[in-house]
């Protein structure tokens, strides 16, 4: 239920960031698992190589939630526990582009 939950969330964001930039986005690159607020995330990449998107991995306390950033700008979605969604967003948005660029690489790296 979770999952379906998540993926939601994901279809919901990436149709908002389509309609708003008349572009589709194919996040499906990875996952990595990082830490971000002391919760552990499932990090995609998307086809473009800009953009992000950092999904509350199994178990987490944050779960549900997803964050995308797109275009250097971050936003957050779903039910998952305020304090940890906060925390994990406090650390997000201070990613330098070079961060981002690194997150990429490491989930591009991963096999297929």
């Amino acid at each position: 239920m979770r999952t379906k939950i998540i993926l939601s969330l994901i279809v919901s964001f990436l149709s908002a960031l389509s309609s708003a930039e008349s572009q589709n986005l194919n996040c499906d690159v990875g996952p990595i698992t990082k830490k971000f607020g002391g919760s552990d995330w499932l990090v995609y990449s998307c086809g473009d190589a800009q953009n992000v998107i950092f999904v509350t991995a199994p178990g987490s306390p944050a779960m549900p939630f997803v964050f995308i950033r797109a275009n250097g700008k971050l936003r957050g979605e779903g039910n998952g526990k305020k304090a940890y969604t906060d925390l994990a967003y406090s650390e997000l948005k201070q990613l330098s582009s070079t961060q981002v660029e690194k997150l990429i690489e490491e989930t591009k790296s991963l096999k297929q």
